[in-house]
Order: C-alpha cells, then sequence, then structure tokens
C-alpha cells in the first residue's frame, strides 16, 4: 500500500504540475462509505488519508501566491478527495493580489512569499473585526535561477554576478564575471534575456532580500514585490517566467523549484563563498529554511530568513509562503473549513507533500507553532 501511495502521489504531481490555471475541483466518491466514515465522536475523517474533515463544508475560496501553486493543487485534490461536499478553489495569481482580497474580505486566506506589511495589518483589522491578519508559514523552498543557454548544460554564479546580470550590467554570456565562475564552459557571445515578473510578487521580493544582503554594492534597490530594475522584459506569473526561459535560448529567469523540474528547465549553482557551489534543491533549500527565527509577535508567526548563510550545503535564495487568516474575526461560515483544511497541509501527510512536488516542508518546531495557531483561530 505505501508503494500504491507513493507512485499515486508521484502521478498526481506530474499532473498538478502541468497545470498552469487555478483549480477548481469538485469533491468526488461513490454512494458507499468508502470515502469517509463518522467516529463515535462524530468527527468526519477521511478513510484514505485520515484528513479530519470536521465541520468543513460549501465553497472555501483563496487566492494569492503562485510559488505555492504546485503544493495547493496537491493539497486541494487530496483534501477534497477526503472530504465530501467540500470544495476549495486556490485562485495562483500573486502574492500582492492575494493580500488585497484577503483584506477586502473576499477571500478565506490568501497565500503570500512575503509576510504582512504593518500597513497592510492595519488594513487587516477591518476585515477581522475583532483581530487581525497573521501571516502562518507553510510552504518553503528555494527560488531556482533557470537558464536556457544552448550547449551549455551546468552553470554557477555568485550573488554579485547575479545581480548585475538582473540589473541589466551584465548583457553578454561571455561576460569575463561569468567565465571566471564557470571555466571548462564553453560560453557563447549572446546577449542575456533577463525575464522577471510583471505582477507584484513575493517572490521578486525575497529575490531582492537575497541580492540586497549578499550583494549590496551591486542591487542598490529595496526588496519590494514590484520589479525595481529597468530592463529585462516581463511575464506573469512563476509559470509565465519559467515558460520563457523554457523557450529563449540565452534566457534566465527566476521562479520555484517546482517549475523548473517540471519543465526541466536547468538551474544555477549558487556559489555562497562556502567549500562547493550549491545546487537547488529542496534538501538544501530546508538546511537554509532550518535557520530560520520567528519575529512575528503573539500568534503571527513571520519568519526572518538568512539570506547570508555559508553553511555547507544550504541554499540561500529561498522562500517561505504564508496562509494568511485572521486570529480572531474569521468568517462564521468558512472557519471550520479553513481550519480544517490548513490542519491538513500543517499535518505530516500535507507537509510530506512538498517534497515529493519540489517543496521543502517547514521546520518541526516552527510547524507545531503553526498547528497550535490553526487550532486556536476564531
Amino acid at each position: 500500500m505505501k508503494l500504491q501511495r507513493k507512485n499515486r502521489l508521484r502521478a498526481t504531481a506530474l499532473g498538478a504540475l502541468a497545470v498552469s490555471s487555478a483549480l477548481v475541483l469538485t469533491a468526488c466518491g461513490s454512494d458507499n462509505n468508502s470515502g469517509s466514515d463518522t467516529g463515535g465522536s462524530g468527527e468526519k475523517t477521511s478513510a484514505a488519508s485520515n484528513i479530519k474533515c470536521d465541520d468543513a463544508k460549501g465553497q472555501l475560496l483563496a487566492s494569492g501566491s503562485s510559488a505555492q501553486k504546485n503544493a495547493m493543487d496537491l493539497w486541494v485534490k487530496d483534501y477534497m478527495a477526503g472530504c465530501k461536499g467540500v470544495e476549495v478553489n486556490y485562485k495562483a495569481s500573486s502574492s500582492g493580489e492575494g493580500i488585497i482580497a484577503f483584506n477586502q474580505g473576499t477571500v478565506g486566506f490568501a497565500g503570500s512569499d512575503s509576510a504582512l506589511k504593518p500597513e497592510e495589518v492595519a488594513d487587516s483589522k477591518k476585515v477581522c473585526k475583532t483581530g487581525q491578519g497573521i501571516n502562518l508559514p507553510m510552504v518553503g523552498g528555494p527560488i531556482a535561477i533557470g537558464f536556457h543557454l544552448e550547449g551549455v548544460d551546468s552553470l554557477t554564479l555568485d550573488a554579485p554576478t547575479l545581480a548585475k546580470i538582473f540589473d541589466g550590467k551584465i548583457k553578454k554570456w561571455n561576460d569575463p564575471a561569468i567565465a571566471k565562475l564557470n571555466k571548462d564552459a564553453k560560453l557563447p557571445a549572446k546577449a542575456i534575456q533577463a525575464f522577471h515578473r510583471s505582477e507584484d510578487s513575493g517572490t521578486t521580493q525575497n529575490l531582492g532580500k537575497y541580492l540586497a544582503a549578499t550583494a549590496p554594492n551591486d542591487w542598490k534597490y529595496e526588496p519590494e514585490k514590484k520589479w525595481p530594475a529597468p530592463g529585462g522584459q516581463a511575464a506573469s506569473g512563476s509559470a509565465g517566467v519559467a515558460a520563457q526561459v523554457k523557450q529563449v535560448d540565452g534566457s534566465i529567469g527566476y521562479f520555484e523549484l517546482s517549475y523548473a523540474s517540471s519543465q526541466s528547465i536547468s538551474t544555477v549553482d549558487i556559489n555562497t563563498g562556502g567549500s562547493a557551489p550549491v545546487k537547488a534543491t529542496s534538501e538544501n533549500a530546508s538546511k537554509a529554511i532550518a535557520a530560520a527565527k520567528i519575529k512575528g509577535t503573539g500568534k503571527d508567526l513571520a519568519l526572518d530568513l538568512d539570506y547570508t548563510t555559508k553553511a555547507e550545503g544550504a541554499y540561500p535564495i529561498v522562500l517561505v509562503t504564508y496562509e494568511v487568516v485572521c486570529d480572531t474575526g474569521n468568517k462564521a461560515e468558512t472557519l471550520p473549513t479553513v481550519k480544517s483544511f490548513l490542519n491538513y497541509t500543517a499535518g505530516d501527510e500535507g507537509q510530506k507533500l512538498l517534497t515529493e512536488a519540489g517543496y521543502a516542508p517547514i521546520p518541526t518546531e516552527i510547524n507545531a507553532k503553526v498547528r497550535e495557531t490553526i487550532a486556536s483561530l476564531k
């Protein structure tokens, strides 16, 4: 059964990664009782995966980060297979759009690759009548630097060189700075085409935090969700940037590892100053995320990531996607479903799916606090 489960998850992941629009899935199942049962306490539980549906019902709308889309696709499919009569609709747009939707009260929760700003917390109090919006870290992973350069399968860059490429200061692939880091590569005198996100993006902001922290002399921009540097070409969502890099020879861009894996896009190894360049893998991202500290107060679990780490094997360009909810004041009609769904995503099965989809689970100590907070939502 374990082997069948593993094969099913892999097959599901491959199917989900190929989808470019948000999934709207409807609960399915036969009329028999094989999909779920009811225990003596009246609590519904999925027989297949032990998902606690509790009082979840109806439709739950959510939106935001496209970085977590591939994980969310798997979560939604698994959750709805276990909880009959529940429909979860996550629109993968961008972190900025997700926060706007949350603060307008049109979604039960939002996904964001960066923690709420003070002004966004203030706005959330209009929706969370008795509380405010808080950040629950749910998805970790590497921001892969994908490239497409005919004849070059392996590429190493460091932070200053990467900053100059995305700032338009390095324009050719055979630039001496790139050649110095890739002595065995046959680099062509081809123009670099750098792609970035067109809309406000937490992925953009996290890349900016990395560049600002590790190459301050070469990246003078404040880390914001909006792409700050002149030049380059814009594409919509992580899927759009990945699609352009896949198609265009001489291109480079940034997106979550799952997009690179699903489309067989080559990724850059990062020279952190350690003993060897570090590859963009879930395991290596986990090493960096494990050092994160909680900087939020109260029930807010916003994290402080160390982008300057030189720890052996730690991939430094990482992000954590938060699910944004009200600590108190959640809508009564959707609160049971929000708690049930997030309990599943933060649970052992939900976090296990992350590795199989190219993401990194949230460190155990932090995840334990996430589960406690979800249980306390009102």
